[in-house]
C-alpha cells in the first residue's frame, strides 16, 4: 500500500517513462471523471471524488502546493455538485429529474475575469512564501506559484459554474487544461499532462453536448399533463 501512495515508486514503464501507481490511477480515474461530466452524467462525482484524493497526495509529493490545497476544495464541491445534479429546483429539473444545461449572464463572466486576475496575484504570492512561514511543511519552494495559482482560482471558479451546469464553464476549462498540461510537463508528471491534454479534447465535447442538450429543450414533445 506504501508503493500505491508514492510517486517514487515505479508500477511500469512506458517507453522509457517511470510510471508510478498513484499517477496512473489518478489519471484514470481523472479522465473517466471528466469524460462522464461531458456526457452530464451524475456518476462524475463520485468518480471525482477518488481522482481529487490521488492527486491531493500526488502534488504534495512534487511541491504543486496550490494545487494540492485544490484537491480539498474539489472533494467539498463534488459532494455539492453530486447534491446539485440530483436535487433540483422543479423549474430546473430535465425529463430525467436532474438538473438543467443553461447559459452564464454577462455580469457572472464578468466577475470570472476580475476575481481570476486578483485571485492569482493574490494566492500566488502566498504560494511563493510558504516555505518561508511553514518550513516544516513546506521544505522546498512552491513551482512556479503564480501558474499554479492561475490553475487554482480558475478550477475553483469554474467548478461552481459546472455544479450548476452553466455550458461556458467548458470554454474555461479548455483554458485550464492548455496551461495545466505544459505546467505538468515541464514538472516532469508527463502522464498528468497528457491527461489534461485529453482533458482539453473532452471539454471541446462537453460544450458540444450541453449546448445540443439546451437546444432540445425546447425542442421535447409536450405532454397531456402539461396543459392541465
Amino acid at each position: 500500500m506504501e508503493n500505491f501512495f508514492n510517486v517514487n515508486k515505479e508500477f511500469f514503464n512506458l517507453l522509457g517513462y517511470p510510471m508510478s501507481y498513484i499517477e496512473f490511477f489518478g489519471v484514470i480515474s481523472g479522465l473517466i471523471a471528466i469524460w462522464l461530466s461531458a456526457k452530464a452524467h451524475i456518476w462524475s462525482w463520485p468518480m471525482g471524488i477518488i481522482n481529487v484524493v490521488l492527486s491531493f497526495i500526488l502534488y504534495f509529493q512534487v511541491q504543486l502546493y496550490p494545487d494540492m490545497f485544490l484537491q480539498v476544495f474539489f472533494f467539498v464541491t463534488n459532494i455539492m455538485g453530486w447534491w446539485r445534479w440530483s436535487h433540483p429546483k422543479p423549474d430546473e429539473a430535465d425529463r430525467k429529474q436532474e438538473l438543467k444545461v443553461s447559459y452564464m449572464k454577462r455580469s457572472q463572466l464578468l466577475f470570472t475575469l476580475v476575481t481570476t486576475i486578483v485571485g492569482t496575484i493574490l494566492l500566488g504570492s502566498f504560494a511563493s512564501r510558504l516555505h518561508h512561514w511553514f518550513p516544516v511543511v513546506f521544505s522546498i519552494p512552491s513551482a512556479y506559484p503564480f501558474v499554479d495559482s492561475f490553475i487554482m482560482v480558475m478550477s475553483i471558479i469554474t467548478t461552481f459554474y459546472m455544479i450548476q451546469k452553466k455550458i461556458e464553464c467548458w470554454v474555461i476549462w479548455i483554458i485550464i487544461d492548455i496551461v495545466a498540461s505544459i505546467l505538468y510537463y515541464i514538472k516532469g508528471i508527463k502522464f498528468y499532462s497528457f491527461e489534461y491534454l485529453v482533458f482539453c479534447g473532452i471539454a471541446a465535447f462537453g460544450l458540444w453536448h450541453w449546448i445540443r442538450e439546451y437546444k432540445s429543450y425546447n425542442q421535447q414533445p409536450v405532454l397531456k399533463e402539461d396543459w392541465k
